[in-house]
């Protein structure tokens, strides 16, 4: 990364990590629980969560749930950390609003990779939405946005495209085209970054 990066990393038995990201230019804080994680959460700003899932007091499921109903924190990327492979957990985790998840035990390049791969998308969405004509605003009051349209629109505001969107939500590329299409029409914009923006500023993802 060309620069500094603040990392939130909540893991019960974080040394390992610890000790390593920093050599990697990583400013790295760290969370024993979830609850803990929470705390930090309300006084600090990070670019990017490491949340493993079995914790002591709140587990990685139920902190990132919470992660993602704080407006705080509602799009700061997660990477989950798991020692088992139960892909209908990691899918439903995606569903959540996990960015990406590793297994344990993993090989260091590829946790690297994958926090480089997360932190540009979630940079690209930023620029996105700084290069657009802020603040934009719609004439008309949008639509109320279907559950499904929501998790869309949620995903695209960190920067997937339709195909990563499809494969988090499990559903057919043309399917998310076409919630895609209706969530423009119902928001009354044109692309995507003004849809996100909507979004945002009227909290409709939540």
């Amino acid at each position: 990364m060309s620069e500094l990066a603040n990392i939130l990393l909540v893991d019960d038995n974080p040394k390992y990590l610890k000790d390593a990201l920093p050599f990697y230019g990583y400013n790295v804080e760290t969370a024993a629980d979830g609850v803990q994680a929470l705390k930090i959460l309300d006084k600090n700003k990070f670019d990017l969560i490491l949340l493993d899932i079995m914790m002591p007091n709140m587990n990685g499921w139920e902190t990132l749930k919470a992660i993602r109903k704080k407006q705080e924190t509602k799009y700061t990327p997660v990477i989950m950390i798991t020692a088992v492979n139960e892909e209908q957990k990691v899918i439903s985790g995606l569903k959540t609003g996990a960015d990406d998840y590793i297994i344990k035990p993993f090989i260091l390049p590829n946790l690297l990779a994958r926090m480089e791969a997360v932190l540009r998308r979630a940079k690209w969405s930023a620029q996105a939405v700084k290069n657009s004509s802020l603040p934009f605003k719609t004439e008309k009051k949008p639509a109320p946005l279907t559950a499904r349209e929501k998790e869309v629109l949620a995903l695209a505001a960190k920067g997937e495209n339709n195909k990563a969107i499809a494969d988090k939500l499990c559903l057919m590329e043309v399917t998310v085209k076409s919630h895609m299409n209706s969530i423009f029409k119902k928001l009354n914009v044109t692309n995507r970054t003004q849809a996100v923006l909507v979004a945002m500023n009227s909290n409709l993802t939540e």
